[in-house]
């Protein structure tokens, strides 16, 4: 058998063995993959305003006190300053997956007796955001950003 096996044979054999080699990473690497989405739909947009929020985390930089957010079993709660006097009582929050846009949560509140706001547990799902936090204090835009793990 061993005979009439050439080196052209062992070429082949090579290449075919490499073939399946690649095929086989192929299918077994990509299996894993997650949502590959960008960040946004209207990135180059966002782009061209985004001094506005540099001005802003700024402004909050600035300040001598910061929101405070905490997680409990119920969900995350910021608690915002006392002496803060926020326009319309009103905050905007976004939690922001990297992973998967459509578990993105973007909503207004307004703040409760406790000076705070509530995220319940049910708008949110097991794994990494970004809790971006902005309100407005005598037209003047603050923002700041926490990485959350929700478990």
């Amino acid at each position: 058998m061993f005979k009439k096996f050439t080196w052209g044979h062992g070429v082949l054999v090579a290449l075919g063995a490499f073939m399946i080699f690649i095929l086989s990473m192929i299918f077994i690497f990509t299996r894993g993959w997650q949502n590959a989405e960008m960040v946004s739909d209207n990135y180059y947009e966002e782009e061209l305003h985004y001094q506005a929020v540099i001005n802003a985390k700024n402004n909050a930089d600035a300040l001598s006190q910061k929101p405070l957010y905490s997680q409990s079993a119920s969900g995350i709660r910021i608690d915002f300053p006392k002496d803060l006097k926020i326009d319309n009582s009103t905050v905007n929050f976004h939690l922001f997956r990297t992973d998967d846009a459509k578990l993105d949560v973007d909503k207004k509140l307004t703040l409760d007796a406790d000076h705070s706001i509530s995220i319940p547990k049910n708008v949110l799902f097991p794994g990494s955001y970004t809790l971006k936090i902005h309100w407005e204090q005598n037209k003047k835009p603050y923002q700041v950003d926490y990485d959350i793990i929700w478990k």
